[in-house]
């Protein structure tokens, strides 16, 4: 936020608040357009949004002339994913050090933010869930753990850990990301980053007929429509699903429906 409000907002709006005007934050945003993606664009005008909101509701200017600037339509969310084969390649390709974060955030869909600020005091090994006291959306979630992530939190877990140290010690964000990089140019994956591990959890979670309000609460998803991009994952399940109705309505609803009859000669004839 304060790159976006020093680095752009503060340089395209310099001058008094009351001088904004709707056609100079449409300019603004037609000219970013052209430069940056448009999530970028989406989270410049919002901040914008939001401060000169502020200003209504101290009094500073009488109303918002952003609020009805239309943002660009932002595109599908992006979904890459890896297969088990590639997965388990990968994992051999990255430092020992590594290994456990990588595995741990296929495993349960953390955050790489929520991976490294993981204390022993969240993880919760005898009912197999870890505590997220807050995540990116503000609020507390629990990921529950599978075999897979529960091996590797018992690993790595020290005799008698202090309850506020760090899962993963001395690492930071940016060392992941590189490292991961290098592992995954190493073995020739492309375009993959550390964040679609998160996707290729939520992908497989609904490849094994996960609906996506579980996928959306497991991810800790506010909106559907972020989980809503892995639907297209599961048409076994879709199709299940849809033929669930024939236990409920039954061949009572349509007996006659289900048997080939020849039409009516005045209808046939119509047709």
């Amino acid at each position: 936020e304060r790159g976006i409000v020093e680095g752009h907002l503060l340089k395209a709006f310099s001058g008094k608040v009351a001088s904004i005007r709707r056609v100079d934050v449409q300019s603004y945003v037609t000219a970013r357009s052209g430069k940056v993606s448009t999530h970028s664009v989406v989270k410049e005008l919002n901040s914008l949004k939001h401060l000169l909101k502020l200003a209504v509701e101290w009094e500073i200017i009488p109303l918002n002339p952003a609020a009805g600037t239309k943002a660009p339509r932002v595109p599908a969310g992006r979904v890459r994913y890896l297969q088990p084969t590639a997965l388990s390649a990968l994992l051999q390709e990255c430092a020992e050090w590594l290994r456990s974060i990588v595995l741990l955030a296929a495993s349960t869909g953390m955050r790489r933010g929520e991976l490294l600020g993981l204390r022993w005091l969240d993880v919760d090994l005898a009912n197999e869930r870890i505590m997220l006291p807050q995540t990116k959306n503000g609020d507390g979630r629990i990921v529950y753990l599978n075999h897979g992530a529960i091996g590797v939190l018992s690993l790595i877990r020290p005799e008698a850990p202090s309850p506020m140290a760090k899962v993963f010690l001395v690492v930071t964000p940016e060392q992941v990301s590189m490292a991961f990089s290098r592992a995954c140019d190493r073995l020739g994956v492309r375009d993959f980053r550390f964040h679609d591990l998160r996707h290729t959890a939520a992908s497989w979670l609904r490849m094994q007929g996960a609906d996506i309000h579980t996928v959306a609460q497991l991810l800790g998803h506010k909106d559907l429509r972020m989980a809503a991009r892995y639907q297209h994952l599961s048409p076994q399940y879709l199709s299940k699903a849809v033929r669930g109705l024939d236990a409920v309505f039954g061949p009572v609803c349509y007996p006659d429906a289900t048997e080939q009859k020849l039409l009516p000669e005045s209808v046939a004839a119509s047709a």
